[in-house]
């Protein structure tokens, strides 16, 4: 069975929402009213509120690194995960909470990830795999 996504939390701003996900991260505005606005996040639906964002803490262990948690993600072949990298990189936009790098080099399910903030505290994750039959790898 495959799906869309859907996910909603909240934002303090809707423009600089949309600033952010839809200038910086090339995302698609979909519906909206004065409250809310949809985003086309990668093919997945993602419903922006407004009010106070979750909190998070960097508690997620992974290899030598603590992520935040919770937090969204989503995977991407490699050309477009360095695509997007060198367009956040360049921007000087985000600061990263862990920098694009590749982890577990060599291993099954080798992959690029970069975490960042969206402006109101909420944790992205962005992966990327040279093929998306290793996202499961053993």
């Amino acid at each position: 069975m495959k799906s869309i996504f859907h996910l909603a939390y909240h934002v303090r701003d809707l423009e600089q929402a949309r600033h952010f996900y839809c200038g910086l991260l090339g995302c698609e505005e979909g519906r909206s009213t004065d409250t809310w606005v949809d985003i086309d996040f990668f093919g997945h639906q993602l419903s922006l509120h407004l009010g106070e964002p979750f909190s998070v803490a960097n508690t997620g262990k992974v290899g030598d690194h603590m992520v935040p948690m919770p937090h969204l993600g989503i995977i991407l072949a490699m050309d477009d995960w360095k695509q997007l990298a060198s367009r956040l990189s360049d921007s000087g936009a985000v600061e990263f909470v862990l920098e694009p790098h590749i982890r577990f080099a060599g291993e099954p399910g080798e992959q690029a990830t970069m975490f960042f903030l969206d402006p109101f505290g909420n944790p992205i994750e962005v992966k990327g795999f040279s093929s998306l039959e290793q996202v499961y790898a053993k």
